[in-house]
């Protein structure tokens, strides 16, 4: 069982439980961003700056917000911190090999996606292999 003690008497209970999901939602999803994207107090020098800053961290956070939105809407309700670990595993790789004529080759592509982050993809109608395959070939210095 779980208790809120507040203040707001006019407010029904299923009002009151809404919004206290809302806070503590909004507060993991600032608490992620502060740390993983670095987005945590710098101490600028002048007043655009801070401006800048916080613009990119609401930014940052309305973008958040529309993805867990669209997810929401396809029957996803993970956290923000829940989709993060599991879409980490999906990445682009880079493989360096070298060639009979002593050229090494750069191969870089993207993963295969686990089938949960196919899920993910899917509902956000993007595609799950971002980009092409791009390959660079570099001439080695003897």
């Amino acid at each position: 069982m779980y208790y809120l003690c507040t203040n707001i008497m006019d407010w029904e209970p299923e009002r009151l439980w809404r919004t206290y999901t809302i806070l503590t939602d909004l507060e993991a999803v600032f608490r992620s961003l502060k740390s993983e994207l670095g987005m945590r107090p710098v101490y600028h020098q002048t007043a655009q700056r801070v401006e800048a800053h916080l613009w990119i961290t609401l930014l940052a956070y309305h973008l958040v917000h529309h993805i867990r939105m669209r997810l929401k809407a396809e029957g996803i309700h993970d956290s923000w911190d829940m989709l993060r670990q599991r879409m980490r595993t999906h990445m682009h790789v880079t493989t360096p090999m070298r060639t009979k004529d002593n050229k090494t080759l750069h191969i870089r592509k993207a993963s295969r996606p686990e089938p949960w982050q196919q899920v993910i993809y899917q509902a956000l109608n993007l595609s799950s292999n971002p980009g092409e395959i791009c390959k660079t070939v570099i001439l080695d210095k003897d």
